[in-house]
């Protein structure tokens, strides 16, 4: 069995059992779950995707009409980013760390983000990190579209509320593997 992009089950699975703090799930994110995703998103980019592991919320962005040529991937499992460089051509991989964004990107403005990282099992310092250079680069109403396994948002509020952030719910969906919720977060000043 293979994702959309090409990486198979089974690799997905070893990586997870290699390494779970870094891979999410057992299981790459179901189609349910990458429409829930991007619905929010717009059209147009730059669109950067935080930890697109097999390109599952990468293919349904590209279903929902954003050009490939606006995305940017940042993969930092090397394995994962040759896949994702070969099944996205069009699209710019960068084969880094989600917590050196401002190193990545430089000055380039984003209009969006999809992040697949596990945030809860994440460090909270590795957290911040990445939201932090995560806010530096997206443009003024941009946000950031997360998803969790867990019962509420997956930034504590006290990050949150010194990052000048907050978390929206945005929808839930029981056909992943585990059920998933997803949040909005954006700069809370911003409506």
């Amino acid at each position: 069995m293979t994702s959309e992009s090409g990486i198979g089950a089974r690799a997905f699975f070893r990586e997870f059992l290699a390494n779970p703090r870094y891979v999410a799930s057992a299981v790459p994110s179901s189609r349910a779950l990458a429409a829930l995703m991007v619905r929010e998103l717009p059209a147009r980019g730059p669109i950067v995707e935080l930890g697109p592991g097999s390109g599952v919320f990468t293919h349904a962005m590209l279903e929902r009409g954003v050009d490939e040529a606006d995305l940017h991937l940042v993969e930092r499992h090397p394995d994962f980013a040759r896949r994702l460089t070969i099944s996205f051509p069009r699209a710019t991989v960068h084969h880094g760390d989600a917590g050196r964004l401002p190193a990545l990107f430089g000055h380039m403005r984003i209009e969006a983000m999809v992040s697949g990282l596990p945030l809860l099992s994440l460090p909270r310092a590795t957290t911040y990190r990445i939201l932090e250079g995560a806010f530096r680069l997206l443009v003024p109403g941009g946000s950031i579209i997360q998803f969790t396994y867990g019962p509420k948002a997956p930034v504590p509020p006290k990050m949150l509320k010194r990052l000048n952030l907050k978390a929206d719910f945005v929808g839930a969906t029981l056909l992943n593997l585990p059920p998933a919720r997803v949040y909005r977060i954006r700069r809370a000043d911003e409506g």
